[in-house]
């Protein structure tokens, strides 16, 4: 079978095509068809005139969608007013007795062609009402119901509604088809994509977090940064299920692990020996928060001024509280800082607090030393705030470490 290529996709399914080809064709022959009728029993016509005047009227109709075809809703609904007027102007044509003995209508089955183009733009449905207003107009001219008022009646629903049928499931096929192909293409992409991204930056990810973990120290934790964005990066690159793809970039994280960076000289972190467990996008915005708060204590607690990261997880709450041992921050100081445009604490910290649902306060003591306590729901309220967070702040779903503001 030969594969169908991107252009044809673009266009109307081939059956579809196909068919719009037929109803031109089924027009010609149906005219041509309604003229012999005519000819055929002329002796019978009462007014020979009128029969050419509208088998004229058809005539013309059917010039003009060959030489410039319309493919439209109000086009074919022209042209089925023209077939069902040219029924009913039987009767202006032929005598009562010949109407009522079964003679043929001066369209015959023109009206045929108008049921087929509405069946291909309006599927079955569109068949169907265009067969039953043709039937009725075939009833009303007729007034007595015949046996072939029955049948042709029955054949134009049959017609319609099939035809409309074989259209709705082209076109279900050919954008199952279509989408099957963009799949493929998007699969083969990401394949290309996942070799690039594994022979380059997943080995270097990988070089970079043995190398840590050998030196030790300050590079300890940077290979630990390094060993969970490979983490993610493989997901994202091997994972055919958009499930587990979500789950490693947004599903729930160890709040321990993002932090276990920041400790280090003059820094000290305390948490819990259980998992801290957070979306991974409120987590991203805490962890955030907590180096916002500890480059301040390093621009401003003074020389050797010391650190604590203390990590609490309550039943409905996170809490993080960053303390320091430095000169503390002067009464009315962070209202000048926010009067001056340095938004440190008032965006970095307090800012994605908000954000996320939950609040920061900020304390300095008379002896000195400042504590910064950060809270954010857990539990069903945390996935609310990381609704408000993913809204609030786009497409930003992976934490990238270094990010801060000036304070």
């Amino acid at each position: 079978m030969t594969v169908p290529t991107r252009a044809v996709l673009d266009d109307e399914h081939a059956i579809v095509r196909g068919l719009w080809r037929g109803v031109d064709v089924l027009r010609w022959l149906a005219l041509a068809y309604a003229v012999w009728s005519v000819w055929e029993r002329h002796e019978q016509v009462a007014h020979p005139v009128r029969a050419v005047a509208v088998l004229a009227v058809l005539g013309a109709w059917t010039v003009a969608q060959a030489v410039r075809p319309m493919r439209t809703v109000r086009a074919y609904a022209v042209e089925l007013a023209l077939g069902c007027g040219a029924i009913l102007a039987t009767r202006l044509v032929d005598d009562a007795a010949v109407i009522t003995a079964g003679a043929k209508t001066i369209p015959t089955i023109w009206p045929a062609a108008a049921i087929v183009g509405f069946a291909v733009l309006r599927g079955w449905r569109g068949g169907l009402a265009a067969g039953a207003l043709v039937g009725a107009a075939s009833f009303v001219e007729v007034v007595e119901p015949t046996a072939n008022t029955v049948t042709n009646t029955i054949f134009g629903l049959l017609l319609g509604g099939c035809v409309g049928y074989c259209v709705d499931l082209a076109r279900a096929s050919h954008a199952a088809l279509a989408e099957a192909m963009r799949l493929d293409a998007a699969r083969a992409e990401r394949d290309r994509l996942a070799r690039t991204v594994h022979d380059g930056v997943l080995q270097t990810l990988s070089f970079i977090n043995r190398r840590g973990l050998d030196i030790g120290g300050e590079t300890a934790r940077l290979g630990a940064m390094a060993a969970e964005q490979e983490r993610i990066l493989r997901t994202l690159v091997s994972q055919a299920d958009l499930t587990e793809v979500d789950h490693a970039v947004s599903g729930e994280t160890d709040l321990r692990a993002l932090l276990r960076h920041v400790e280090g000289a003059g820094v000290q972190l305390v948490a819990p020996a259980e998992p801290v467990l957070l979306p991974r996008r409120v987590a991203d915005e805490l962890v955030a928060a907590v180096e916002a708060a500890l480059d301040n204590v390093r621009r401003h607690a003074g020389e050797g001024a010391r650190a604590w990261v203390l990590l609490d997880d309550a039943d409905d709450e996170v809490a993080v509280t960053i303390r320091d041992s430095g000169r503390g921050v002067p009464a009315g100081r962070l209202e000048e800082a926010v009067g001056q445009g340095r938004l440190g604490v008032s965006s970095s910290i307090r800012g994605r607090l908000a954000d996320l649902g939950g609040s920061a306060s900020i304390t300095s003591g008379a002896a000195g030393g400042t504590t910064v306590e950060l809270k954010v729901p857990a539990g069903p309220a945390a996935g609310a705030a990381r609704e408000r967070s993913s809204h609030d702040h786009g497409s930003e779903a992976v934490w990238r470490p270094g990010r801060r503001r000036a304070p």
